[in-house]
């Protein structure tokens, strides 16, 4: 599958994901595009791990398993990120 369908990819995931976790995610359109490429690597490899099935997140397929499986990697990293970040008060 070709570049095209990576950022494709990406910015569905990666606008879904923000829109389902709670709170303010910063970044733009490349931030989110980024996010959802990372979140599509993430998922597809715990999918694969977990079920035996990337559902086709690896190779970038436009599916509905892909999309899933990205939206899912995608908040996790969200949801790391917020770890990661977050400051003592």
């Amino acid at each position: 599958m070709g570049i095209i369908a990576w950022i494709i990819l990406g910015l569905i995931a990666g606008a879904i994901a923000k829109a389902i976790y709670p709170g303010h995610q910063g970044g733009g359109i490349l931030a989110t595009i980024g996010l959802g490429i990372l979140g599509a690597l993430v998922g597809g490899y715990l999918g694969n791990l977990l079920l035996g099935t990337s559902g086709g997140a690896l190779a970038g397929s436009l599916s509905i398993p892909s999309i899933l499986f990205a939206i899912l990697g995608a908040i996790i990293l969200i949801f790391i990120w917020g770890l990661v970040t977050r400051r003592a008060a």
